[in-house]
């Protein structure tokens, strides 16, 4: 994607008006992704986050437009390189607009600003429910004002030091998705876990990985679908003729469908079942992979590099989680640092001289210049991206710092942040069962004087008077047996019933099962709860009822818990006691 290449071809009367038309076209659907990664960092996160996740997603996108207008454009495409690695600064688009339209650097400059938008955006999942806002605006205006203006330059400005050295990169492996991740992977190790997410011992090593799953994997779907359409116009919008585009359409599409379906078979492998939002990884990750060489490779290239990303993103998720314990709740690490730099290599080994691009890759001719200046350029890239994004994170710690309070990260960044009691207005996000590990709270140890002592009440005996028992029995039993024990009640005379849905934990511990690899602890087990009053029904004939309907012999079955009742009062009649009881009008 060469500035000058697609300058003149806009320019060009006859095809120019069509070209243009398609790379808009394109640039609105690179647009369209921000939809995407918002939908996958929201869905893998905790629902008391969500909205923290949308707002950090659309600044992205504002803030990287006010900083590219006034100089990131610039720096990045300006026609005056000093020794290939920086634009002089012409800021024709603020003072020369005629002129700006009329050189048909418009749409050049639309598409760049949305691919500054997605390297902007990578790093957000990688950091997100602990970081604060205000630092989140900062970093996203520094990677959009001076690291990715200045490193793409290098990549698409015919002036560029590594377009010169032949470096390729048709649509960001490199130049978009390493910087992302490299970025991810700094701001992940800069800002720390979660809390929560690793246990550590007396000693300060971690002894236990938490999994944490996110609130809506059917939002993490959606996200990889709009994602995967857009890519046609990241990958596909500055193809230069119908031949080329198909290539790139084939290519854009073999790979992440591979990726999945590596990514699918091997867990399902290693886990006993398939993944989901490994899957949905998998799907994405192909996708940055068959970037930067999606006009040079063939079907055949396309789908070894999904199989590699198909591997390589489990490998690098569960490394970074269960073994150096860098906590990045979407694996933007895995999905865009390792195959964006693997997706850079893949051109100097898969690239297929038949293909539109031309090249020369390893496996084709052996020649290994190719994959030497795919190497010198990945380096490069990374180093500076690196470099700059360290000294900002740096820099941001040591003033107004990255991280939210343990309070605030507790109570979620919705409330905290931008004062909102929950992302969905009428549900009330879901009681967590992690332990954090919060050194502020204080613990009751029985020890407290008496003086400041919370006085204890004592209710009175019901002194027996003669009149009927009541007699209150919950009964705590599994989903699928609901129905007949309901319906036996009903046989026994039990005519009316509390049901609930609750969650518990007992002896049984349930079957070990996996998010991302990690091992999901689930001692809470979703059960049914079932609150019965009766006085004219035996409790003992309910009792033996529920039992008999209940027994599996599993541990599981559930549990039988009997109390006494003062009282029964219903509301409609105000009758009391044993009439309150009874259906008869």
């Amino acid at each position: 994607m060469l500035t000058e290449e697609i300058t003149k071809l806009i320019q060009d009367t006859a095809s120019g008006e069509v070209f243009g038309v398609w790379f808009l076209i394109g640039a609105a659907l690179v647009f369209f992704m921000q939809a995407g990664f918002a939908m996958v960092e929201t869905g893998f996160t905790r629902a008391k986050n969500a909205g923290n996740i949308i707002m950090k997603n659309l600044m992205d996108f504002c803030i990287g437009t006010v900083v590219f207008v006034l100089l990131g454009f610039s720096l990045m495409m300006a026609e005056d390189y000093v020794l290939g690695f920086i634009g002089v600064p012409n800021l024709d688009i603020l003072t020369d607009f005629g002129g700006f339209l009329k050189g048909g650097n418009a749409p050049v400059f639309v598409f760049n600003l949305v691919f500054c938008a997605t390297a902007a955006t990578i790093v957000s999942g990688a950091m997100a429910e602990r970081t604060k806002f205000i630092s989140y605006c900062i970093y996203s205006g520094v990677i959009s004002l001076f690291v990715y203006p200045i490193e793409a330059g290098w990549v698409w400005n015919s002036n560029g030091w590594l377009v010169k050295l032949g470096f390729h990169d048709f649509a960001g492996s490199a130049a978009i998705h390493s910087v992302g991740g490299i970025t991810a992977l700094i701001g992940a190790i800069m800002v720390g876990p979660r809390l929560g997410k690793y246990i550590k011992d007396k000693a300060g090593k971690v002894n236990k990985v938490n999994a944490i799953p996110g609130h809506s994997i059917t939002l993490g779907a959606l996200g990889c679908f709009i994602l995967w359409f857009g890519w046609y116009g990241f990958n596909g919008a500055a193809a230069w003729d119908n031949e080329s585009l198909a290539s790139i359409f084939v290519t854009t599409t073999v790979a992440p469908a591979v990726a999945t379906c590596v990514t699918m078979i091997f867990t399902w492998l290693k886990n006993g079942k398939p993944d989901v939002s490994m899957c949905i990884n998998a799907s994405l990750a192909g996708l940055v992979g068959i970037t930067a060489g999606c006009d040079a490779l063939d079907a055949l290239g396309s789908a070894v590099v999904g199989v590699v990303s198909g591997f390589l993103v489990v490998f690098v998720v569960e490394l970074l989680d269960i073994k150096l314990h860098i906590d990045d709740p979407v694996g933007a690490v895995g999905v865009h640092l390792a195959n964006g730099v693997w997706g850079t290599i893949a051109v100097g080994l898969l690239a297929n001289p038949s293909a539109p691009a031309g090249l020369n890759g390893l496996f084709y001719t052996g020649s290994f210049k190719l994959l030497g200046i795919q190497l010198v350029g990945i380096t490069a890239i990374l180093a500076w991206t690196a470099a700059m994004m360290t000294g900002t994170f740096f820099v941001l710690k040591k003033t107004i710092g990255l991280r939210v309070s343990q309070e605030e990260e507790i109570k979620g960044l919705d409330r905290t942040e931008h004062g909102l009691p929950s992302a969905y207005a009428d549900f009330v996000p879901a009681v967590e069962s992690i332990n954090y590990g919060y050194d502020g709270a204080v613990a009751v140890s029985g020890e407290t004087p008496v003086a400041e002592a919370i006085p204890v009440k004592k209710v009175p005996a019901v002194v027996d008077s003669g009149a009927p028992k009541f007699t209150k029995i919950e009964i705590v039993c599994k989903e699928p047996r609901f129905e007949a024990l309901k319906n036996a009640m009903m046989e026994i005379g039990i005519t009316g019933m509390t049901v609930s849905h609750v969650l518990g934990c007992g002896v049984q511990k349930g079957q070990p099962e996996y998010y991302r690899g990690v091992p999901v602890e689930a001692n809470l087990l979703p059960k049914i709860q079932v609150d019965i009053v009766v006085s004219k029904v035996p409790v003992r004939t309910v009792i033996e009822t529920a039992k008999k309907v209940l027994y599996t012999g599993h541990i599981g079955d559930g549990k039988i818990f009997v109390y006494d009742v003062e009282n029964v009062v219903k509301v409609r009649t105000g009758e009391e006691g044993y009439d309150a009881l009874q259906d008869v009008e």
